[in-house]
């Protein structure tokens, strides 16, 4: 696979690339995908918010978002990293840890010391820095680890 084809791109609301991340995350093979997706049609991502894609060859392989709240209410950190998602086919190639490294340095552009996470994943994120701070009821009922990193 020839990674110098490969990069993040950041995505503000309506602009290029925005419907084709939209069809993407419609259509890929996780749940919480058409979710965003439809996140992105109602214009959802305000202000400093953004999503990120993962292009390899000029294709959408994956996403990520950065947003002032995620599935966890009534919390007091802010930003988070969410929807982070690659391709299966595209898994093993540190795809992922490139997308969370571009939402992090934008954070830290637009004046965040750190960054949060969500998942009940155990393991994937601590490769990249984050450490577990908590344990939450996320708004659908499940116990969701909370990660934080500095930036």
């Amino acid at each position: 696979m020839v990674l110098s084809k490969f990069l993040v791109k950041k995505l503000k609301a309506n602009g290029h690339l925005w419907e084709a991340a939209i069809s993407f995350a419609d259509s890929c093979s996780w749940e919480a995908g058409p979710f965003l997706a439809n996140e992105m049609r109602k214009n959802k991502f305000v202000d400093w918010e953004r999503v990120f894609v993962a292009l390899l060859e000029n294709e959408i392989i994956g996403f990520c978002t950065l947003t002032k709240t995620d599935c966890i209410p009534n919390v007091e950190f802010s930003p988070f990293i969410g929807f982070v998602f690659v391709k299966e086919e595209f898994r093993g190639n540190r795809f992922s840890q490139s997308l969370i490294k571009e939402a992090t340095n934008y954070a830290k552009k637009v004046g965040f010391n750190e960054v949060f996470l969500v998942s009940a994943e155990k393991g994937l994120y601590e490769k990249y820095g984050f450490q577990k701070i908590d344990e939450k009821l996320d708004v659908y009922g499940s116990i969701q680890q909370v990660f934080c990193r500095k930036v």
